[in-house]
C-alpha cells in the first residue's frame, strides 16, 4: 500500500448513511488516511461509485443487497449473498448490530387501518413515497403486487415526507424503522402480515481489495461489528435531526462512549451556517466547475455553431443533438457516466455540465453568423477575404455580441446545475443543499442556495459589463 493511500468511505443522501460514513471515516482515520465522500445519492450512484474504485467501502443493508443489488427473486443467506458479491468483485461483512427495515406510517390519529393488507380497501387515501423506494425491487413495485394495492403515489423526497405527512398533502409515507422522527410526530407503523419486507440488516460493503489495501484500518473497522445497537442509532439520528448536531459531532460522540450522543444541542442559525469554515472551500469548488465546463463548452460549442452556420445541411443535425442532450435528466446522466468513465467527483460533474452548457452556445453562434448582413460579406469577397479571413475577421466580430449572451447564458445556467455536483462528491454548493434536504433543514438549504444565487447574479454582472465595454468599443 502506497504510504499515501486513503480509504475512500461513501455514503447515501440521507441522515442514517451519512452518520454511519462519518463512523467509519473516523474509526478509520485513527489508523491512516480516510476521506468521506458523502450523500453520493441512492444506491445505483453509490454503487457504481464502489465498483469503480472511487470509493473502498459504505454502509448498506443486507435486504437492498439482496434484492436491489443483487435482484434475487427471494432472500438469500448471507454465504449465498457473498459469493455472487464475490463474482463483481464485492463483499460484505462487519454486521452493524441493528435493523432498519422499511415500513409505511400513517398518522396516529388515522383510523381504521393498521395493516398493510387493509390498504386495499382505501384507494381514496394519498401516498407520498421516497423516489428510491418507488423504483427498488423491494420497493413499491412488489409491495403493490404482494398486497393488491390499488393507489397510485407521488414520489416525495425522505427528508420531507414527515413534514407532508403531518400537514394531511399525505396519507402515508415510507420510513426506516430507526428514523428519529417516528416518535416525534406520533406515527402508527402498519403491519406488515404478509411478510413483505426482508431483514435489513446494516452491513458494509466493500471492494474486496480494501482489507488487503488498509490492514489496520480495516482491522479497527471490524471492531465496530454488532457495537451499533437500535436504540444508539435512533439517538443518534435524533441528535442530527431534531436537535442539530452535525453528522461528525454526532459520529465522535459515539465513538467517545456514546454518552453524548443523545445530548441536547442547539441549531445553528442561518447566518453561521451560511459563513461557516466550508463556504471558502465549496465556493473555490462550485467557480471551478463552472469555469472549467464553460471554457470546455465554448472550445467545443463556438466551432459546432460556426459549422452549423457555413454548412446548412447539417445545421438541423447539429442543433438537434445539442438540443436532445440539454433534455437528458442530471442525476440519469450522472448514472451513466460513473460506470462509463470509472470514477465519481470531478470528472463526470464537468462532463455532465459540459453538455448542459453546449445548447446556448452553439446556437448562439450559429445565430450570430448566419445575422451578419449579405451586403458585408459580399465585400469581404470583393477584398479578395477568403473564407477563414472571413470568418475571423468579419463574421465572428460580428457575431459576438450574439455568442457573448449564449456564453453568458451557459455560464448563470451553470452556477444552478453545478449544485448536482454533490449527488457524485464533486463539491460545491450543492453539499449544503443535498444535507438540507437530508434533514428538511431549511436554514442549511438555504446556506446552499443563497451563495449560488449571488454568484450567478455576479456572474450575470460580470457578463453584462464585458457586454457594455464592447459596445462602448464598436461606438469608438
Amino acid at each position: 500500500m502506497a504510504a499515501d493511500a486513503v480509504l475512500r468511505v461513501g455514503s447515501k443522501r440521507f441522515t442514517e448513511s451519512y452518520i454511519l460514513g462519518e463512523v467509519l471515516t473516523q474509526t478509520a482515520a485513527a489508523h491512516g488516511k480516510a476521506e468521506h465522500r458523502q450523500g453520493l445519492g441512492n444506491t445505483a450512484i453509490v454503487l457504481a461509485a464502489l465498483q469503480a474504485g472511487s470509493i473502498d467501502v459504505y454502509p448498506e443493508y443486507l435486504g437492498t443487497i439482496d434484492l436491489e443489488i443483487l435482484k434475487n427473486a427471494r432472500p438469500t443467506t448471507l454465504a449465498e449473498m457473498r459469493t455472487a458479491l464475490a463474482r463483481i468483485g464485492l463483499g460484505v461483512a462487519v454486521p452493524l448490530g441493528f435493523d432498519n427495515t422499511y415500513a409505511l406510517a400513517m398518522r396516529g390519529d388515522s383510523r381504521g387501518v393498521s395493516k398493510l393488507s387493509e390498504l386495499a380497501a382505501h384507494p381514496e387515501l394519498k401516498l407520498g413515497l421516497s423516489h428510491e423506494f418507488l423504483g427498488r425491487a423491494d420497493g413499491w413495485p412488489g409491495l403493490a403486487q404482494r398486497y393488491g394495492l390499488p393507489q397510485q403515489p407521488r414520489g416525495l423526497d425522505h427528508g420531507i415526507a414527515y413534514e407532508a405527512l403531518a400537514q394531511r398533502q399525505v396519507d402515508l409515507i415510507d420510513i426506516y424503522s430507526t428514523d428519529a422522527k417516528i416518535g416525534q410526530f406520533g406515527l402508527r407503523l402498519l403491519t406488515d402480515d404478509l411478510g413483505y419486507f426482508p431483514r435489513y440488516d446494516a452491513v458494509l460493503l466493500y471492494r474486496r481489495d480494501a482489507p488487503a489495501r488498509f490492514p489496520a484500518a480495516w482491522r479497527a473497522i471490524e471492531q465496530l461489528e454488532g457495537r451499533i445497537t437500535p436504540a444508539a442509532m435512533i439517538a443518534m439520528n435524533a441528535a442530527v435531526e431534531l436537535q442539530g448536531k452535525s453528522f461528525a459531532i454526532v459520529a465522535a460522540d459515539w465513538l467517545a462512549g456514546g454518552a453524548k450522543a443523545g445530548a441536547p444541542g442547539a441549531r445553528s442559525a442561518l447566518m453561521a451556517k451560511l459563513f461557516d469554515r466550508s463556504l471558502w472551500k465549496l465556493t473555490r469548488e462550485h467557480v471551478m466547475l463552472v469555469l472549467l465546463s464553460v471554457a470546455l463548452a465554448c472550445l467545443a460549442g463556438i466551432p459546432l455553431g460556426v459549422l452549423a452556420a457555413y454548412v446548412p445541411r447539417l445545421r438541423h443535425a447539429v442543433l438537434a443533438l445539442t438540443g436532445v442532450l440539454q433534455t437528458v435528466p442530471s442525476l440519469a446522466l450522472l448514472a451513466m457516466l460513473i460506470p462509463l468513465l470509472g470514477t465519481i467527483g470531478t470528472v463526470p460533474a464537468l462532463v455532465a455540465l459540459f453538455v448542459y452548457a453546449l445548447l446556448p452556445i452553439v446556437r448562439n453562434t450559429c445565430t450570430g453568423i448566419l445575422q451578419v448582413p449579405d451586403g458585408l460579406r459580399m465585400a469581404a469577397l470583393a477584398l479578395g477575404l477568403g473564407r477563414r479571413d472571413r470568418l475571423l475577421q468579419v463574421d465572428l466580430p460580428l457575431a459576438l455580441p450574439v455568442m457573448l449572451a449564449g456564453v453568458k447564458t451557459a455560464a448563470v445556467m451553470s452556477v444552478g446545475t453545478a449544485t448536482i455536483a454533490a449527488f457524485i462528491g464533486a463539491g460545491g454548493y450543492g453539499e449544503r443543499i443535498t444535507i438540507g434536504l437530508a434533514l428538511n433543514d431549511n436554514d442549511m438549504l438555504l446556506a446552499g442556495a443563497i451563495p449560488a444565487a449571488v454568484l450567478a447574479l455576479l456572474t450575470q454582472g460580470a457578463f453584462e459589463a464585458l457586454e457594455w465595454l464592447l459596445a462602448g468599443r464598436r461606438k469608438l
